[in-house]
């Protein structure tokens, strides 16, 4: 088949967290399985821009990545009158249009382009369509949106795509149309089995500093186990490190917390290999793609309810499944601190359900099944 993605970002722009790697792993999955993959994306990258060219597709792992300038006014939802134009003209040459995102500009450019050319389109909503997230964060702009803009995207789509039945729950509160609604997970590429000894009662919490992460529950709760140190890694857009060190400073436990900032490569595996276990009491979590990192390498994980994956941490008992109330995650990590053994065998059942259930090979051939179908039923 011929695919088209639509995505706002894109690599290198690694800043906006867990969407941009697992985009790039299906697609460069797909490609892998025979199919013919191209990327339409902006070269955003936060304030500033990627440094791709925009004459032409970027080969990537098998993937055409073709950029498009976003410019002033308009940056902040992506508008490229570029992309707009390379939609018109080229849209009709594919079988299926994919789309990662809402509230953005360039999916309603690529569903309204979808329609005209008679191309069926998925929409992935990429945990954007939480009742939580949108109630703090622009309620009333996106609550416009949803009507305005998204509500015609959604009636019109061939399918919805989500990555846990944690998120289509949530947007099942919204009101949206969800036709034909669908969930295949994100993926992962098997890394080698672990080679490095463990540090004693170190966590790790491994992604973006945001206020959805729970970070203030996880000090609080640091505060009440002693023994444990924690490690947390990940960039910082919205500038909230200065507040959890006062917070640390303020609970007496800044000796015991590290800020390590964005990692990437050798830096952040060292980190999955050789730290104690992985936190992640997130108030919103539409899949968790560090949680399956962190199984990868037979790392036992601590996570809340609202992390999409906590389901299959429970089924599968790679961990503990706890509320992030402070209390509650300090009582999950001092049993699991305490208690070697059940480490230890918790990180080899991550392992085994990683390689039996999200490797990319698998997620793409689940993914390249609702593809076939959606065109067939289109035909």
């Amino acid at each position: 088949m011929r695919l088209l993605h639509v995505v706002p970002t894109y690599l290198p722009a690694t800043r906006y967290g867990g969407p941009i790697y697992a985009v790039h792993g299906l697609c460069r999955a797909l490609a892998a399985r025979g199919h013919d993959v191209d990327v339409f994306t902006t070269n955003v990258d936060g304030d500033c821009d990627s440094d791709v060219p925009l004459d032409g597709p970027v080969g990537l792992d098998g993937v055409r990545v073709h950029y498009f300038p976003s410019p002033s006014p308009g940056r902040r939802i992506y508008i490229s009158p570029p992309m707009r134009r390379a939609l018109a003209e080229h849209l009709a040459g594919y079988d299926l249009l994919h789309l990662h995102s809402v509230f953005l500009w360039p999916t309603w450019a690529a569903a309204r382009a979808g329609e005209r050319a008679g191309v069926p389109y998925v929409v992935s909503p990429r945990g954007m369509l939480v009742p939580e997230l949108i109630r703090r964060k622009s309620r009333f702009v996106k609550n416009a949106w949803i009507r305005a803009v998204e509500t015609r995207t959604f009636r019109h789509s061939s399918g919805i795509h989500f990555t846990a039945q944690r998120e289509l729950d949530d947007a099942r509160q919204i009101p949206i149309p969800l036709p034909d609604p669908f969930i295949v997970p994100n993926g992962i590429d098997l890394p080698a089995a672990p080679s490095r000894d463990r540090a004693a009662a170190t966590l790790l919490f491994l992604g973006r500093i945001n206020w959805k992460k729970g970070l203030d529950r996880l000090l609080d709760a640091i505060k009440a186990v002693p023994e444990a140190k924690l490690v947390i890694a990940g960039n910082d857009d919205e500038e909230l490190t200065p507040k959890l060190r006062a917070q640390a400073e303020r609970s007496g436990i800044a000796d015991r917390i590290e800020f390590r900032g964005p990692v990437f490569g050798a830096a952040k595996e060292e980190l999955l290999q050789t730290a104690t276990a992985l936190v992640l009491p997130s108030l919103s979590e539409n899949f968790g793609n560090v949680v399956l990192e962190a199984m990868a390498v037979e790392l036992p994980v601590i996570v809340s309810p609202e992390v999409g994956l906590a389901a299959d941490v429970t089924l599968a008992r790679t961990g503990i499944v706890t509320s992030s109330l402070p209390e509650r995650l300090a009582a999950a990590i001092h049993g699991l601190l305490s208690d070697g053994g059940a480490r230890a065998a918790m990180g080899k059942r991550g392992r085994e359900l990683v390689k039996q259930r999200f490797t990319w090979d698998r997620i793409a051939m689940h993914m390249e099944e609702h593809y076939l179908r959606i065109v067939a039923a289109r035909r």
